[in-house]
C-alpha cells in the first residue's frame, strides 16, 4: 500500500487519465522510471569514485589485458 498526499494523488490521477491507463499502472510506470534514475545515479557515482584514482602510467595496455585474459581462459579450461 502506498499513501499519497492529496495533491500528488490528483496529479497522478490526471496523468493516468491523460494516458488512458489505470491509476495503478501509471503509478507503477512512474515508480519504475524513478528506480531506473536512482540506479543510474548510483552507478554514475560509483564510476566517478572509481575514476578519480586512475593513473594512466599504471594502466595496463590493451595487449597486456588480452594476454592476461588468455592466460586465465587457459587456466579455467584446464580445470574443466
Amino acid at each position: 500500500m502506498v499513501v499519497l498526499e492529496k495533491t500528488l494523488f490528483a496529479s497522478l490521477s490526471r496523468l493516468a487519465q491523460r494516458d488512458g491507463i489505470s491509476l495503478s499502472l501509471k503509478a507503477h510506470d512512474l515508480i519504475q522510471e524513478a528506480m531506473e534514475v536512482e540506479e543510474d545515479t548510483y552507478w554514475s557515482k560509483k564510476a566517478q569514485k572509481r575514476a578519480k584514482p586512475f593513473n594512466p602510467r599504471k594502466a595496463l595496455s590493451h595487449q597486456k589485458v588480452w594476454q592476461l585474459g588468455q592466460k586465465l581462459t587457459i587456466k579455467a579450461s584446464k580445470k574443466l
